[in-house]
């Protein structure tokens, strides 16, 4: 869906509808949103199966992690739309280019918060993630090799 958004975006600005500019911006931000919520809930399932591996029973854990996944987003979403439905908009990447129009944030502020905080957190969730599977691998790695030389001896 954020491939379909992005899209047709640039087409539909072409109506010179606000509204429809609104709803694009959101719809866009939320599936960019939603696709960060989703690789950082990938990391978790990654911890999940390869450090934890047994004993792991999430009671409904696909519909926690969907509620999760469409939900966090939405929730960004609906808090940029109470603030100011504003901050969505239609903004030209060159004010030369007549046909370079794009709906968007509009506020450099909201697109910080709203857009790079929220990766940047999502970024240090999986790295952290990557890390320990990695410290967990290096350890059973080393466990095996200190059983097979006492079996070796």
């Amino acid at each position: 869906m954020l491939n379909m958004v992005f899209l047709t975006n640039s087409w539909l600005t072409s109506f010179n509808q606000p509204g429809l500019c609104i709803i694009m911006a959101m719809l866009l931000h939320y599936f960019l949103l939603a696709a960060f919520t989703w690789m950082c809930l990938e990391s978790v399932h990654f911890y999940l199966a390869l450090v934890k591996v047994f004993n792991v029973y999430v009671p409904k854990y696909i519909l926690k992690c969907c509620i999760a996944g469409w939900g966090i987003p939405a929730i960004v979403i609906t808090l940029v739309l109470i603030i100011n439905k504003d901050f969505y908009g239609n903004g030209s990447l060159y004010k030369s280019h007549p046909y370079s129009n794009f709906c968007w944030i509009q506020d450099d502020t909201v697109f910080y918060i709203s857009v790079v905080a929220y990766f940047f957190l999502v970024f240090l969730m999986n790295t952290a993630m990557f890390i320990t599977v990695l410290l967990q691998i290096h350890s059973v790695k080393t466990r095996t090799q200190k059983t097979s030389r006492f079996w070796n001896r």
